[in-house]
């Protein structure tokens, strides 16, 4: 797996920088640009979501900013003291994690919100980037099964070993894979989602990075 830091000005994938422009262009107020990580790069914590969405941090650059996901993600960091206030709505907020970072497994908005394959395999780069710099024990929380894979492909790992499911643990060498179902509008008004269900998965988060 090839490791490379995070480019900001990425247009490897044609079918999304053809659409960023497409967005931007219609929204010249978006920032309709590849969303850069948030957080410490360190950090013993690192959530890997989908991809930005589109009035989400497509629109504002900041991952899971702005939007519903952001709403109960931000809530649930901060009532487990992984960042400063429970509500983050524009990059000047004043939001800030503590202990943890935020990526996307595909950096750029994706048509439809469904990146292709292979636009999820140039990502993974940078993936695997995020992930070559956390602490021996650090955890991974992956919302959703594209995120979970993804991970799974940029550790080296291969998926059929380790399958996915909301609250499932895997060991990946080093680090600590933790399976949740995405805090999407969708799966959180249909319930496949609770609070209750996404609040143990960062109880067991914060228990491990306590740990290390």
């Amino acid at each position: 797996m090839r490791i490379e830091p995070f480019d900001q000005h990425c247009r490897r994938c044609k079918r999304l920088a053809q659409h960023l422009d497409a967005v931007k262009s219609a929204c010249p107020e978006y920032y309709a640009a590849p969303v850069p990580s948030f957080g410490e790069p360190d950090a013993a914590l690192l959530v890997v979501g989908l991809a930005p969405g589109m009035h989400g941090a497509n629109r504002t650059g900041r991952p899971f900013t702005g939007d519903h996901a952001g709403i109960i993600l931000y809530e649930t960091l901060h009532r487990h003291g992984f960042c400063n206030r429970s509500r983050g709505d524009r990059v000047d907020d004043g939001l800030r994690l503590l202990g943890a970072r935020i990526t996307n497994a595909v950096r750029c908005l994706p048509p439809q919100n469904k990146p292709l394959a292979a636009e999820i395999r140039e990502c993974r780069t940078f993936l695997a980037h995020e992930l070559s710099q956390m602490p021996d024990g650090g955890v991974i929380v992956a919302l959703g099964r594209i995120a979970h894979d993804s991970v799974l492909a940029a550790a080296g790992e291969r998926a059929a070993a380790f399958t996915f499911g909301h609250g499932r643990e895997h060991v990946l060498g080093k680090l600590i894979l933790l399976d949740s179902y995405h805090c999407s509008r969708y799966n959180t008004q249909t319930r496949r989602l609770t609070p209750a269900m996404f609040d143990a998965v960062f109880s067991r988060a914060r228990a491990l990075c306590d740990a290390t």
